[in-house]
């Protein structure tokens, strides 16, 4: 980071907002304020806050602790240490190449062997299996595959084809990732955008410009080309606590500030956060996130 004199900061870890993704479990204090489960929303304010001086706009990074409630396994704990940095006039795209740098630099740090980088593409990988792109596949076609491999679907999904495609993925595709080697999956569907722009892949298909990082099978890290319109963000919110309401979930409070600072300008911007413990699993060849962690949930 100081190499590519991208600036370090620290935000806070309390918050009286929370994240609406109804997928990611926060922790709330006796107070109703929320451990953040991850620094984007202020660093993204301090990105929005220079946006104006392109002169002066720094690049951005932090390593932070970060929550997440429920989660506990081998390679979950409720806190653990996020990576996260942003990079200015940088797309998915160019952000995929800087953080293939960056784990070039630590391998040659570490003395290991580079095993080097695959690219691939979410929905190739979902047509070549299914015949159809994701956009136009069905929880029916996905439950059938799932029977025909001798799988077993659960109900619980219901008819939420993006809970279906995920499990698709991590049954059939990420499993299948070479072990040893670095994977960057790219091209999401636009219904998983989260906070990523919308824009076409090479076939012209709508898509979220977003990547993921894997090491083998294990994910380091999500990567997207910074949305910063503000309205659609919080449309986005809604849509999150509605899907939370149907799902039982809680409902959670959107960060206004964040919707506050994007409808003053965020700079086109690239970000990526990488899990730090799941990263050192991988340098010291570990088999579980308490090999690397000293005080776990267990023992904290």
């Amino acid at each position: 980071m100081e190499e590519q004199n991208i600036l370090e900061v620290c935000t806070p870890v309390l918050s009286r907002h929370a994240t609406t993704d109804p997928h990611v479990p926060s922790i709330c204090t006796n107070d109703q304020r929320y451990l953040h489960t991850s620094p984007e929303f202020p660093m993204k304010r301090l990105l929005a806050a220079h946006a104006q001086d392109s002169q002066t706009q720094p690049d951005l990074y932090q390593i932070a602790p970060v929550f997440r409630a429920g989660e506990s396994g081998r390679y979950h704990n409720p806190e653990f240490s996020l990576l996260e940095w942003y990079r200015v006039n940088m797309d998915h795209n160019a952000l995929m190449t800087d953080t293939q740098s960056l784990l070039k630099h630590i391998w040659q740090a570490f003395d290991l062997h580079w095993p080097g980088v695959q690219v691939r593409r979410y929905g190739v990988e979902v047509f070549e299996r299914l015949k159809c792109w994701p956009e136009n596949a069905s929880v029916s076609m996905i439950k059938t595959y799932f029977k025909d491999a001798n799988k077993s679907f659960p109900t619980s999904i219901g008819n939420d084809l993006d809970a279906a495609l995920d499990l698709f993925m991590d049954e059939f595709v990420i499993n299948e990732f070479p072990s040893g080697t670095f994977v960057l999956l790219k091209d999401y569907p636009s219904s998983q955008a989260a906070l990523s722009r919308l824009g076409v892949d090479e076939d012209g298909r709508s898509i979220a410009e977003r990547f993921e990082v894997y090491f083998g099978a294990i994910e380091l890290g999500n990567g997207f080309h910074e949305l910063s319109d503000s309205r659609l963000q919080q449309q986005r919110f809604e849509d999150d606590l509605q899907k939370r309401e149907q799902m039982g979930e809680p409902a959670m409070p959107m960060d206004t500030y964040l919707l506050e600072a994007l409808a003053e300008g965020l700079p086109d911007c690239a970000g990526i956060a990488i899990g730090l413990n799941r990263l050192h699993m991988v340098i010291g060849n570990h088999d579980s996130i308490d090999q690397v962690i000293s005080f776990t949930d267990q023992r904290a």
